[in-house]
């Protein structure tokens, strides 16, 4: 079953959905770009219609006995799709059409359609883990505080990509107070003032930033990451870590691994799943399902390429965000010095 998201801007904008049945017709009836194969696939093409529907269409293919399923849109389908196979043995490839694509990228899928379908063409299927908290799955990271906080903010604001997503964080980082955090996992019962807790089964948020640079999807392990509450410039040194995959190696975070854990808050509020917004309760109970989830990966291993790389794609948006950082550092030295002098 090859499920596609026609709201994805990829689909909608460059007609991606022809490309794909074009690609898998050669991965029907013949070798696809030289991987010799003798698999012969009945391929069934469905598009979603609203949110959960790709969850739907994911149980239907579990019921009906199909060989795989592949998720055609950004990280969202993705999460769908894969809530609807956990614990079953349909594969789910990833045909990565979203701007973040975390999951895809910690496999090594290439982001371009022809590339991904010679990974299904590989048929390599790889036994994964995948973690619930308060039993609704997840697959790449979940996390609470500023992550959230963005991610809402995100998703409520008009337009997409990448300029956007900068915009939020930068916006959100200047209104936004740390919380106080108790998180009781495996030898550890840790209480402070955080920027965000992210509970990670892959390594990546997306866009090549990694949260948890050294986390596997293999393991039976969650990599937790707790960023701490600082002053204005210890929490952007922060931010450059994940940017930069040094998350983890400077006094900014603490890093851990368990296979439970439980997050205590001081009230309800925002959480993401796979950078899908959501609300939950003050306490939270994250849970790893070792090799619970079947996933079409490739053999090759996938090279770490942190986001601040020097690509030139990245540099316009870059250059914006650090015009708009020095703006907001100017005019916060300006007015402290003025309080001052008052």
């Amino acid at each position: 079953m090859i499920v596609i998201n026609p709201k994805a801007g990829v689909v909608a904008n460059k007609g991606a959905d022809a490309l794909i049945k074009t690609e898998a017709q050669r991965l029907t009836y013949s070798p696809i770009h030289g991987v010799e194969s003798s698999l012969h696939y009945i391929t069934d093409v469905r598009y979603t219609r609203s949110a959960g529907h790709a969850t739907l269409l994911a149980r239907e293919a579990v019921e009906k006995g199909y060989y795989g399923i592949l998720a055609c849109g950004g990280d969202g389908t993705v999460n769908e799709v894969a809530r609807g196979i956990c614990g079953s043995d349909v594969a789910m490839g990833v045909i990565p059409l979203g701007s973040g694509n975390g999951l895809a990228r910690h496999l090594g899928v290439p982001m371009t359609i022809p590339g991904a379908m010679k990974v299904i063409g590989e048929d390599r299927v790889l036994h994964a883990d995948y973690a619930t908290a308060n039993e609704r799955p997840f697959f790449c990271t979940f996390g609470v505080g500023f992550d959230a906080e963005v991610t809402e903010k995100f998703n409520n604001r008009p337009g997409r990509g990448f300029n956007n997503y900068i915009r939020t964080v930068m916006e959100e980082y200047f209104r936004y107070k740390a919380e106080t955090y108790t998180i009781i996992a495996d030898g550890h019962n840790i209480t402070e003032r955080a920027l965000l807790v992210a509970v990670c089964n892959a390594s990546q948020y997306g866009n090549n930033a990694y949260i948890a640079p050294q986390a596997s999807i293999k393991d039976g392990l969650l990599d937790i990451t707790v960023i701490h509450h600082g002053n204005f410039f210890e929490e952007a040194r922060a931010g450059l870590d994940v940017l930069w995959g040094f998350a983890g190696k400077t006094h900014t975070c603490t890093t851990f691994r368990a296979s439970s854990l439980k997050i205590i808050r001081g009230s309800e509020g925002p959480v993401h799943f796979d950078g899908e917004p959501a609300s939950m309760p003050r306490e939270i109970n994250v849970e790893c399902h070792h090799a619970g989830i079947a996933l079409f990966s490739t053999s090759r291993k996938s090279r770490m390429r942190p986001l601040m790389a020097p690509e030139i794609p990245l540099i316009s948006p870059l250059a914006i965000t650090m015009r708009d950082l020095r703006h907001k550092l100017y005019n916060l030295f300006r007015h402290n010095l003025n309080a001052e002098r008052e």
